[in-house]
């Protein structure tokens, strides 16, 4: 009989976990991760919770009296449509619309489910930003289309060798040494007139925008160690894409 209030509180804590464990592998802040795991706690009934996250890991506690549990997060990527889908499922613990036994059924759905976009959808939409962000760098008109063969064979080869290697380091430096490679070739063969703009243009995919941004706002928020660990991470993407170029231009 002593394990029946542990017991049922266990789903509430999966459920919180889960929540969070989406959310921050989804590419969301820090403390928006903690303030939903809150929201969540307390609209399933676990007064008194506390959540430590990190960009590596999540501790969430449900009471004083309650043992600490530990999640730890290996892989992360960007799909805010996740992150979204957990929020409406928040909102409805909240409003009373759903139970801790739906919400759980749920979130494994979304755990589940693939990423929104087609890898080819997301080669052509890398492709065709990366031409375009030439033109917005001042590349003339005959840049368009070698920035967009040199983006669209750097997001390919960012996304093959991170498949192959588990170190993102290595596969944004490869990615963006093959924009290098591919650039130069197509202004040797006169394809392209403007080198620099079409390798800026087409390594833009590759920069870590949404990673700078949720280090600044948690810094803001006041999470230092997530934000310096995301600025860090952010740090080595830049530096690695920027090395792959710099070998380029040193070689030839």
């Amino acid at each position: 009989m002593n394990n029946e209030p542990v017991e049922a509180l266990q789903e509430p804590i999966q459920v919180c976990l889960l929540a969070g464990k989406i959310m921050l592998q989804s590419g969301a802040e820090t403390y928006r991760v903690e303030d939903t795991m809150t929201r969540m706690a307390d609209a399933l009934g676990l007064k008194g919770s506390d959540s430590y996250v990190t960009p590596t890991g999540i501790v969430f506690q449900c009471g004083e009296g309650e043992s600490a549990k530990l999640i730890r997060i290996v892989e992360r990527t960007t799909d805010l449509q996740k992150v979204a889908a957990v929020n409406d499922i928040s909102r409805k613990l909240g409003r009373g619309e759903m139970n801790a036994d739906e919400a759980h059924a749920m979130l494994r759905d979304i755990e589940r489910s693939k990423v929104a976009y087609p890898m080819w959808l997301q080669i052509a939409a890398a492709s065709i930003a990366s031409g375009c962000f030439t033109l917005m760098y001042r590349g003339g008109a005959s840049d368009f289309i070698p920035g967009v063969l040199c983006g669209g064979l750097g997001f390919s080869g960012f996304l093959l060798f991170h498949h192959l290697v588990k170190v993102k380091f290595f596969a944004e430096f490869t990615a963006s040494l093959l924009v290098g490679l591919l650039g130069v070739l197509l202004v040797t063969l006169n394809v392209g007139q403007e080198l620099d703009k079409i390798i800026i243009g087409s390594v833009m995919p590759l920069v870590p925008g949404l990673l700078i941004t949720n280090a600044v706002r948690d810094l803001m928020a006041g999470h230092l160690v997530s934000g310096l660990s995301r600025g860090a991470e952010a740090f080595l993407t830049a530096f690695a894409i920027g090395a792959g170029v710099a070998v380029v231009f040193t070689l030839f």
